[in-house]
């Protein structure tokens, strides 16, 4: 069985990131959504809360599973078996940041393959920086993000969905 990663910390999870994560479960037989504990960040959601809120999100997808992770990439992705790491482009300017990492992630553990999807078009300007950004101005991301997150991101910032 082939097993991929789809690592990142998803503060918030997007639908940008549903999308690639979606296709890449019609890809692979199993896809592990490696969520990162980066404990010198802190992030909008609290770790927990956002694993809680993937695993909600990604139910549907019965080859999808939710896991958490510090440390290298290419180290977890040894200790899982997995030999894919999935990468969302959204834009060139991704393309140069993304590359570096998978050259990294390769030098780090020959085994390991990047795989990049490029992010449907609808979804080509969503980022979790920019989604909290409106949030907290006052915007809405209903459309942007799951129903859930779009709740979950009113609440944190007092507003109604």
């Amino acid at each position: 069985m082939v097993t991929a990663i789809y690592p990142g910390s998803f503060d918030p999870i997007t639908n940008g990131h549903l999308d690639i994560l979606e296709r890449a479960s019609h890809i692979f037989e199993d896809v592990i959504v490696a969520v990162l504990v980066n404990t010198s960040k802190s992030g909008l959601f609290p770790h927990e809360e956002r694993v809680a809120m993937i695993r909600e999100v990604t139910s549907h997808l019965k080859n999808v599973r939710v896991d958490s992770f510090s440390g290298l990439t290419a180290e977890y992705a040894r200790r899982q078996n997995a030999s894919i790491l999935i990468r969302g482009l959204r834009a060139v300017s991704d393309f140069d940041s993304e590359l570096r990492l998978a050259l990294t992630n390769k030098k780090l553990n020959p085994e390991l393959e990047t795989v990049f999807l490029m992010t449907s078009a609808e979804n080509l300007f969503l980022s979790s920086s920019t989604i909290k950004e409106l949030v907290s101005l006052g915007g809405s991301a209903e459309g942007m993000v799951p129903g859930l997150v779009a709740q979950r991101l009113a609440q944190k910032f007092q507003r109604n969905p």
